[in-house]
């Protein structure tokens, strides 16, 4: 499959804050990619160089086989040049305009004929399920039917790519779930390009065909599937960002590995290299209580009824670990912990990282005593 967007070595500051560095990145044409990353890595700024709202200071932008942005060599072609739709957070649609006339304004702007901005106005609109309200102000419109119009604007005039920058942010929970599955229909439907960038890891699963994780100074961290993010992480940033981390500290004791800072030995395959200090890294869902068995003894420190799920913060040796139950289960078996009792944890789907790298990403350290829960 070709790329539709290829970007090479694109630079961005503004004054001494360096937001990217030799940046490069492609996305595939028909896909719908997801740049996922903390609040304030760049995610909004990459879209607007490729919308051509901004201009690189450095480096090269195409957009189907054309240079858009090239510093170098003096190219900046103006955004409504190309074709390109986009999506903002906060919708920007505008207040005065009623819904068809909010739709039809790139049409409009674009100097086609009164029929034809007819027929692709009403067509954008059906499309995203708002027929009959395109008389109406926004005013008169929720939040997520202010976000369809929005989303039938950029979709009128048939871009190849759509960019969309946080645009479920605002939503509220049932209606951010709607829509995130209305968009990919959509993408699916009209085999367009999507661009999406987005903080909520959950709608970066739910949507991508590929995603990329970007990290607070602007460094894409790893590129896969959605799958190939949340199984096969390459670092400890990325295992931590993609939902609730447990690390739990392991050091190397002669020809032993030991956890915490007492003397039980790990019960699974040691990890592969010679560091002294390591982290064991899994999902709350990937650890397994039980009241005696195969695994670490541990305390239960906290045991919290979360409705359809039990959820347990678990001493081992002075580091601590979270595991979960869903609540049907747990009363079934007989796994309904209280503060303060003892238990036994098993473990599956482990990911071995090396100490050190892991306090690059947290900023502490996780070894001994008082480790700290982590969350994403």
């Amino acid at each position: 499959m070709e790329d539709l967007i290829q970007i090479e070595g694109v630079a961005k500051s503004y004054g001494a804050h360096r937001v990217y560095e030799n940046l490069v990145l492609s996305v595939r044409r028909g896909e719908c990619f997801t740049l996922l990353g903390p609040s304030g890595c760049g995610k909004t700024v990459l879209l607007r160089l490729i919308a051509g709202f901004e201009a690189p200071d450095a480096g090269k932008i195409s957009i189907g086989g054309v240079v858009v942005s090239d510093p170098a060599a003096g190219i900046n072609i103006p955004p409504d040049s190309r074709n390109i739709g986009m999506v903002f957070q906060d919708y920007a649609v505008w207040p005065h305009m009623t819904v068809y006339d909010n739709v039809a304004y790139p049409l409009k702007i674009a100097k086609k004929d009164r029929g034809e901005i007819s027929e692709k106005t009403m067509e954008s609109i059906e499309m995203v399920g708002m027929q009959g309200l395109e008389k109406r102000l926004p005013s008169e419109l929720s939040g997520g039917q202010q976000q369809r119009v929005a989303l039938a604007r950029a979709l009128v005039a048939k871009p190849s790519l759509l960019l969309l920058d946080e645009p479920l942010t605002n939503l509220d929970a049932n209606l951010r779930e709607e829509m995130r599955f209305e968009i990919k229909e959509l993408q699916r439907k009209l085999d367009t390009t999507v661009l999406y960038v987005t903080h909520d890891q959950e709608v970066a699963l739910a949507i991508s065909d590929r995603m990329a994780v970007m990290d607070e100074k602007g460094h894409i961290r790893q590129t896969g599937t959605p799958w190939e993010i949340f199984e096969r992480p390459e670092d400890p940033f990325v295992f931590n960002f993609m939902g609730i981390a447990n690390f739990l500290s392991v050091r190397r004791d002669g020809e032993k590995y030991l956890v915490g800072n007492g003397a039980q030995p790990i019960p699974w395959e040691k990890p592969a290299g010679e560091g002294k200090e390591w982290a064991a890294a899994f999902r709350p869902s990937d650890a397994r209580i039980a009241h005696e068995g195969k695994g670490l003894r541990g305390v239960v420190r906290r045991a919290s009824f979360l409705g359809s799920m039990m959820d347990y913060l678990v001493d081992v040796d002075g580091t601590t670990l979270r595991t979960s139950i869903e609540t049907h289960e747990a009363i079934a078996n007989g796994l309904m912990f209280k503060d303060g009792e003892n238990c036994v944890v098993d473990f599956h789907n482990l990911h071995w990282f090396e100490a050190e790298s892991l306090r690059e990403v947290i900023g502490a350290n996780i070894m001994g005593a008082n480790a700290p829960e982590v969350k994403s």
